[in-house]
């Protein structure tokens, strides 16, 4: 898709991460210094999200829930009625599409607008969550929504919970979180993430989950060229350079990689672990070769990237 897109389901407002912006997401609510100064709180997320490749579409469901939490506090100084929302999400997509980093970051962000008392970032998975036997689950699970009150709790593969089929432990665990939910829905997020189709079989599973999301945010993998922008940015941080022909022969490869392992591609995180490769094999030529002068120390050829026999995973 080209454009942007937001197709409500069952109350569920589903945002899909496209490549491009229109212009209502290209516009600014900065009109000038001083307006930026007095919403500083969103310039510097702004900002924050701006070091990060892609992400455009919670680029803009920050500034709209920004907007509304601001209008609040201006509904409630003249004496109108203000309402809260529920702001459990779905995050949905491969590995390495950024989900975690979003997650850390909107729990910051919750905390200094006012939404979360503490704002901390808590990260589990179903070991964390589901006991040996009747009745230890949903203790376990309720010490770990003790722990997340005030801040974002985090379940990454949160459709694990839910291999086990009806007598297995994991749906004693969501039965608590959906409690948990309803019963002090303002007083933390839950943010639950993994692949998009085992996602979507595990909101089948229980009527009452898919309501208690009021957003769903779709993650897709990352273009080519987003992909090699990474590539440039992270060799930067590390004061590295490619070299033109090595720029094309990576290039090639993740086109190629990212189309053949489409439902599994591990995107950042792949690239993270081919650029570390590739400096290994670096430093390994240069140690033979016995060259050691600067403009070799940060360059990269294309030698470097010995993808036929790599031993990074693809997912």
């Amino acid at each position: 898709m080209d454009n942007p897109a937001y197709v409500r389901k069952k109350g569920r407002i589903n945002v899909v991460l496209t490549q491009k912006q229109n212009k209502f997401e290209e516009e600014s609510l900065f009109e000038n210094e001083e307006s930026k100064i007095e919403h500083d709180v969103l310039a510097r997320f702004e900002q924050e999200l701006g070091e990060y490749v892609g992400l455009e579409e919670v680029k803009r469901l920050v500034k709209e829930i920004y907007a509304w939490l601001f209008i609040n506090r201006c509904r409630e100084k003249e004496g109108l009625k203000v309402t809260k929302q529920a702001l459990h999400m779905i995050f949905k997509g491969n590995p390495g599409t950024g989900k975690t980093t979003v997650a850390r970051l909107i729990a910051s962000f919750f905390h200094e607008m006012g939404v979360l008392a503490k704002g901390h970032f808590l990260e589990v998975e179903r070991a964390d969550l589901v006991g040996e036997y009747i009745g230890h689950t949903a203790q376990k699970t309720r010490e770990v929504l003790k722990k997340a009150h005030g801040g974002v709790l985090f379940i990454d593969e949160a459709y694990s919970l839910a291999r086990g089929g009806e007598k297995d432990f994991g749906k004693e665990a969501i039965d608590t979180l959906v409690k948990a939910m309803e019963d002090r829905q303002h007083e933390f997020v839950l943010i639950l993430a993994g692949y998009s189709d085992e996602m979507d079989y595990f909101l089948s599973l229980n009527p009452g989950l898919p309501s208690r999301f009021p957003i769903a945010i779709d993650f897709p993998n990352y273009s080519t060229n987003q992909l090699m922008e990474m590539v440039r940015r992270m060799l930067h941080e590390r004061q590295y350079t490619l070299t033109e022909d090595a720029q094309k022969h990576v290039k090639d490869h993740l086109q190629k990689i990212r189309s053949e392992e489409e439902g599994t591609f591990s995107n950042g995180r792949y690239v993270r672990n081919m650029i570390e490769e590739a400096i290994r094999f670096q430093a390994v030529r240069l140690l033979r070769d016995g060259t050691f002068d600067k403009d070799s120390l940060v360059t990269i050829k294309r030698l470097d990237f010995q993808f036929h026999s790599s031993h990074v995973k693809v997912n």
